[in-house]
């Protein structure tokens, strides 16, 4: 039946015919409970957990097998065996693929209901199995544990004596806690003292799961039990038997005690360490834990087999004082469990971890011993030779230790309290006829390989003393001294020849090697570059990049060989020789042995100090040709000098050599300083440099002398064989001062032998003077301090966190997964790490000789909080969507996760120029490929009427979705710069192939409403001409008007009528709400941002550039900031960005009015320097631009989103959000809004009207998603700035004031005109008149007075109206 029932986990796609098959099966044996099973749970029909009511074995198998067939893509039933009476031993998988083994994925295992009649585990794992499977993918703790783990959970161990148990039978008095040959199965596993006691055939659970345990080689697992509440580890007897009392420690105790503390400490009751159980009200455990045998003494126990013949560390956790308690306490005990339960689980994740590899083969070695120096436990590696060894942080000393192989031992592991840190092994085989029994020797008996410093060999040859088992173990044989394999043949090798060779050694030594070309030259050739590590293919988190380039001067040849000679020497050695292994190992080595391979084939053999071939094939100095941090450097950049500042921008390089010929020096920074004089001119790392720069010198045996070419320049001499470069002579553009300026990286210039082009003859000994030299600089990546940056809310890398050094005023970042390296001196220092959105952290180091300190920062993140302490802020519900997005958005913002998309998703793509009635026909078919997710918009008709299209994409196009935001990509405003157009139409058909087929594309678009715009001006680009790089024609519409000059959203400002392609575009800006545009053109390599008219300042500056950047920053070009010779910005543009008024100022462009007037950011990207390049040249362009765009659809869900509302609940339409006091952006339906805003801190103020002014602050991370926040508007209580309460009393006071002197008044006026009254008489001509005086007396009322007795009989109804109203 298990195996039967295994199928029913296969692929939807195969459910049909195995339900046939199945179904037959199931009636041919009459297996009633089954076939309910397949009738009512293979739809679905899953019923809700209750946590009330115990499942005996039929209720549990059900339900087990219905979560199998719910989540087969993350879970997988199976049983290890039977029970006494045959019942199955259920044991459920859950992990990403459950089907197949993962290398790198730990193994855990929970068993609980061991003793029949403890059942409270048995239903705790039941809801541990429906947690895990039905969050997964919308918890991110859930999902990342589902991943990464390979998690096994056997509810129950002993299902016969559960079905012999009583409910509420909390002391296990009416039987059931043995099976059913009543064999208490946690006393029948081999013992350490007592071996074997038990009947194999009397405790068939046992046997099966010893099986299960040799067989699947956990890492961790918990033994759940009940009967009191506390946790319990190993060991758990001793070899004395005391009843109790007895402290029986493990060799890992420390360990044990950690992992114990781990789960009782995250469960409210366990920790307090007193049960109250009745039966034993005293009993206590201090923090919820104790030693099995000081508790009492359990011989033949499963914790102990686990860790003793099991290569898996287990302890017992004790959940409950009533062994049976009702099943009204379930969910209680379930609330109680579950937060340790997983925690206990993370933990598996501790320590180190690697893989065990052959040297020769580079294939898995199983069942290594692997050896932590100081504990006296070791483990063996699983079958693809991966190990996990849980450590507490500290530094270990670890060896690999396997029949056969050379042992092999790293010193000075760091290990921390996060995440395994990787550490792999490579051994050799050992060639002897004295091959017998192996023992695993002590650490003392194993060679080391010390990491990361290997003490200096001064002799010519390395040596290593290799242990060979022998029959007898006390005197093992020594192998006589292994000599290090040297280069066979030694001869210079022209491009042709050098290429053959590096094929040759990258097919042979396919596990540590990777060959790739990082651009070409002038003529064409590649730039190689061998990569020599254990993994070759990848960054590894924590390990160094370090690169060696030669022959940048072609005529300079020495370097060149001397690398080829590295390549054979390190590939030759490694896995036989310590120092190679070692470095190989833990070094990412890139060597590039010839930068210049145009100049070498003119060069000539024999040429001491010319100057034939030193130049590339355009007679320009590569070393003179990078930017310069003093002068402006004018001269052209050349596509080696290109190609070498792109890779080094791509990789997190530390530590570099750049060789040269014509002396004999190691130069390092500065080259030249501001003035452009000789002399010393020091970089703020001048210690670093000259550290290193002694570090190979001193390894020379004749430049360390200072004499380099005696009978050449007798006069010259260099104190230790080192200069400062401007001290020896100025270079202005040179290479190693663009590395230390630009980059993390530390360039130094080696100078290797008085003559450039020497004869082949004399290469062996160039070899051998430098061959230790170039072995000890490499060491010299490991010095100073290394670590990660991470944030101290989940643990995840940081990168591009700044590292500095006091008083050093140089600084560092980390790379993509928030490691660094930073190279220094021995001493104390004081190092800070600071990040967008998260506040520094000061740690002070002591770094000593030959050792890398590992410096680690935790950082936390800076509070987003409201002005007004006492308002608070309501709390955004994040939907299981949002989760996922946050999670994708991050994964692609961090490491390697954008690149690894663009990879995956590569495309069969045929570029072309399209005319306009093709493009329409090209887009017209995306919409009905993918009638889903596209539709087809038209924005109005050009001069010439042809349609201006915009293509949405969207998994529900045409519906509003206010909350989601809006990007829209816009190209072919010049029609002559038709390459954006282009880019486009494979972008959108980039992004709808993989619709449904890759997650990351699928979540983008369901979560992003896609505008494309290929073709805003189709007139000019029909007159366009194709390779035309400079011309003009086209770049204007049919009116020959540039349509980047008509966008004016103010009509006092348009001297004539828009033209009907720029009112298509105004009108599609205006009523979209766009968050994002991006515009693409030609004719130069740059990003620019708002604005193109001349402004003095520029708000939110500081963002428009960010957004600028990050399309740079994906452009393997453009980033360089190198301009285009043919516009005039051919250098000196940082970072390939720049203020769209700087390049070409001017009015009315689509940029500025999307600004002004759309409310959107717009950044103008420049793909190429060529207008109107060749049709071949497409695809070139859409490599470069693909990671980009794609980075654009990642940018726009960055920033700051949420809603604005009332108290209520009310959406507000159309409030303002002012961010930082500047830029505003609106609220849209649904109260909705979204800015995009760089890393940092921001302030945030709404402004509605009738409602309070409302701030808040916000913290913006460059690789989170959109920080979410709901502002609540309280109605506005104020009058003329003052409370209302206060302006209510004091118009009735005013008004009380005002009622009383009119009453005054009128008394007064009454009795004067009894007295006169005739007089008054005799004045008056009309009754009419008489009577407003009167009133006007009577009331004193300043508005009569202005409406009637002075009223002016030519003002207007206007007028009359504002008068009234005053």
């Amino acid at each position: 039946m298990a195996h039967v029932w295994g199928l029913f986990c296969s692929p939807l796609n195969h459910r049909v015919s195995l339900f046939s098959v199945l179904l037959f099966v199931v009636v041919s044996r009459c297996d009633a409970r089954l076939l309910r099973s397949l009738s009512t749970e293979a739809l679905g029909d899953e019923s809700v957990e209750s946590y009330d009511t115990y499942y005996n074995y039929d209720e549990l198998t059900e339900r087990l097998q219905s979560l199998a067939l719910r989540y087969p893509h993350i879970c997988n039933l199976t049983s290890i065996g039977q029970s006494g009476e045959g019942r199955e031993l259920w044991v459920m998988r859950v992990t990403e693929n459950p089907h197949r083994d993962t290398p790198g994925k730990p193994k855990f295992k929970y068993v609980g209901n061991m003793h029949g009649d403890e059942t409270v585990s048995r239903q705790v794992l039941v809801y541990l199995v429906e947690y895990l499977l039905s969050l997964y993918g919308e918890e991110p703790r859930v999902t990342e544990l589902v991943n990464s783990t390979d998690i096994y959970i056997m509810p129950s161990m002993n299902p016969d004596g559960f079905e012999q148990s009583t409910e509420g039978d909390c002391s296990g008095e009416s039987g059931g806690r043995n099976n059913v040959h009543n064999v208490d199965l946690n006393r029948s596993f081999p013992d350490q003292f007592d071996g074997t006691k038990a009947d194999p055939e009397q405790i068939p659970e046992v046997m099966a799961v010893i099986r299960w345990i040799q067989e699947k080689k956990f890492v961790l697992s918990g033994n759940l039990h009940g009967g009191t509440v506390v946790a319990s580890y190993p060991f758990d007897d001793s070899a004395s038997h005391p009843r109790q009392g007895q402290y029986s420690q493990a060799a890992d105790d420390s360990l044990f005690r950690y992992l114990a503390l781990v789960y009782a400490q995250n469960h409210p009751g366990m920790k307090t360490g007193q049960p109250n159980c009745p039966d034993s009200p005293t009993e206590t455990f201090k923090d919820g834990i104790t030693n099995g045998a000081r508790w009492y003494d359990v011989p033949g126990g499963m914790q102990d087999y686990n860790y003793l013949f099991g290569n898996c560390l287990e302890i017992t956790m004790e959940l409950s004082c009533c062994k049976y308690p009702p099943a009204s306490e379930l969910h209680k005990e379930w609330d109680l469990n579950r937060e340790s339960l997983l925690a206990y689980m993370e933990k598996v994740h501790i320590g180190v971890r690697g893989y065990v590899k052959d040297a020769v083969s580079g294939g898995a070695l199983s069942d290594v011993s692997i050896v932590v120096a100081g504990i006296n436990h070791n483990l063996t590696t699983g079958k693809y030779g991966d190990y996990y060894r849980l450590l507490l942080p500290g530094t270990y000393n670890i060896t690999a230790v396997a029949r056969g192989y050379s042992s092999m031992t790293v010193d000075h592991v760091e290990v921390t309290g996060g995440k395994a840190v990787q550490l792999n092994f490579t051994l050799a085989p050992v060639v002897s006829e004295a091959v017998g029994s192996i023992t695993e020797p002590t650490t003392a008996m194993v060679p080391s390989t010390s990491l990361p410093h290997v003490p200096t060999v001064n002799s010519s040859h390395s040596t290593q003393t290799l242990l060979v088992p022998t029959e007898d173990e006390n005197n093992p044989t020594l192998v006589p001294p292994v000599l290090p394999l040297q280069p066979q043949e030694f001869r210079h090798h022209n491009y042709g020849d050098m290429e053959l060779f590096l094929r040759k050694y990258s097919s042979e030594y396919t596990s540590i090697t990777h060959l790739y070309s990082v651009g070409h030259s002038v003529e064409g050739r590649e730039l190689y570059v061998m990569v020599i590590s254990d993994n070759p293919n990848i960054h590894e988190h924590g390990e160094p990049e370090f690169k060696y380039i030669a022959n940048m001067h072609g005529n300079e040849v020495v370097g060149r060989e001397l690398l080829l000679n590295l390549i054979e020497y390190l590939c030759r050695n490694y896995g036989t020789d310590p120092e190679v292994t070692q470095l190989v190992n833990n070094t990412r080595i890139h060597i590039m042995p010839s930068m210049n391979p145009d100049g070498y084939e003119v060069a000539k053999e024999g040429d001491a100090n010319g100057f034939k071939g030193r130049n590339n094939f355009n007679n320009i100095d590569l070393n003179r040709n990078f930017p310069d941090q003093f002068f402006p450097n004018t001269v052209v950049r050349q596509p080696e000098t290109l190609a070498v500042m792109s890779w080094l921008s791509s990789i997190p390089f530390v530590l570099s050599a750049n060789l040269h010929g014509g002396s004999l020096v190691v130069n390092y920074p500065f080259d030249d300083d501001k003035d452009g004089n000789t002399h010393y001119s020091p970089s703020p790392d001048d210690a670093v440099f000259q550290m290193v720069a002694r570090a190979y010198s001193q390894e020379n045996s004749l430049m360390h002398k200072g004499h380099p070419c005696e009978d050449r320049y007798p006069g010259e001499y260099f104190e230790d064989g080192i200069t400062n470069g401007a001290k020896w002579y100025t270079v202005r553009g040179g290479m190693q001062d663009w590395n230390y300026v630009n980059t993390n990286c530390f360039e130094v210039t080696i100078e290797l032998g008085c003559y450039k082009f020497p004869k082949a003859q004399d290469l062996p000994q160039y070899w051998e003077q430098n061959r230790r030299a170039l072995l000890q600089f490499i060491h010299q990546v490991h010095v100073g301090v290394k670590g990660t940056v991470s944030d101290a809310r989940d643990g995840s890398g940081i990168p591009n966190a700044t590292i500095s050094v006091e008083g050093i005023h140089h600084n560092v970042t980390t790379a993509l997964t928030g490691d660094y390296w930073r190279l220094l001196v021995p001493g104390t220092y004081s190092i800070t790490a600071t990040a967008h959105g998260f506040k520094p952290v000061t740690i002070y180091a002591t770094v000593q000789k030959g050792h890398a300190e590992q410096v680690n920062f935790r950082l936390s993140r800076l509070s987003s909080d409201n002005n007004d302490p006492s308002t608070s802020v309501p709390h955004v519900t994040q939907s299981p969507s949002d989760i996922a997005l946050e999670s994708l958005i991050k994964e692609l913002s961090l490491g390697q996760g954008l690149e690894q998309l663009v990879r995956s998703t590569a495309t069969e793509s045929s570029f072309r120029y399209r005319r306009s009635k093709e493009l329409s026909a090209f887009l017209r078919g995306l919409t009905l490929n993918f009638p889903k997710i596209t539709y087809l918009h038209s924005l109005g008709q050009s001069v010439e009427f042809r349609t201006i299209w915009a293509l949405e994409i969207s998994n529900k196009p045409e519906e509003a979705e206010p909350s989601e935001p809006k990007i829209r990509f816009v190209a072919g405003i010049h029609g002559n710069a038709p390459v954006g157009t282009e880019l486009l139409l494979e972008f959108a058909a980039f992004l709808c192939i993989n619709y449904g087929k890759n997650p990351s594309i699928t979540r983008l678009i369901n979560e992003t409403r896609i505008f494309i715009v290929p073709s805003v001006n189709p007139d000019g680009r029909e007159r366009a001409i194709e390779k035309q790089c400079t011309s003009t024609q086209g770049s204007t519409n049919f009116n020959g008007k540039d349509l980047d000059t008509d966008f004016f959203g103010n009509a006092s400002l348009r001297l004539l009528d828009a033209q009907p392609e720029t009112k298509a575009m105004m009108n599609f800006i205006l009523n979209r709400g766009f968050t994002l545009s991006v515009a693409l053109d030609g004719g130069a390599l740059v990003a620019t941002y708002p604005y193109d008219k001349p402004v003095q300042t520029v708000e939110n500056e500081g963002t428009l550039k960010y957004l600028a950047g990050v399309y740079a920053n994906n452009h393997p070009k453009m980033h360089l900031g190198y301009g285009c010779s043919n516009n005039g910005l051919n250098d000196n543009i940082p970072n390939g960005v720049m203020r769209a008024a700087e390049r070409q100022s001017h009015m009315g462009s689509m940029k500025d009015f999307s600004m002004d007037f759309g409310h959107c950011p717009e950044i103008t990207v420049y793909t190429g320097c060529c207008l109107f390049p060749p049709a071949e040249q497409l695809f070139t362009a859409w490599a470069e631009n693909k990671k980009a765009l794609l980075s654009m659809l990642v940018e726009v869900h960055k920033g700051v989103r949420g809603m604005v509302r009332d108290k209520s609940g009310k959406p507000i339409v159309g409030a303002i959000i002012v961010l930082n006091r500047g830029v505003r952006v609106l609220t849209t339906e649904g109260g909705y809004f979204h800015a995009l805003l760089a890393p940092g801190n921001h302030n945030i103020e709404a402004v509605a009207d009738g409602y309070q002014q409302q701030h808040q602050k916000v913290v913006v991370s460059s690789y989170e998603a959109a920080s979410s926040i709901i502002i609540e508007f309280n109605l506005d209580n104020s009058i003329f700035g003052f409370p209302r309460e206060f302006v209510v009393a004091s118009a009735a006071a005013s008004m009380t004031a005002l009622v009383v002197t009119a009453c005054i008044i009128w008394c007064v006026c009454a009795a004067k005109s009894n007295r006169q009254k005739d007089g008054f008489h005799r004045l008056r001509q009309h009754h009419e008149e008489y009577e407003d005086e009167i009133r006007l007396t009577s009331m004193g009322s300043k508005k009569s007075l202005l409406s009637n007795e002075f009223k002016d009989e030519s003002e207007s109804d206007e007028e009359t109206l504002y008068a009234n109203k005053i």
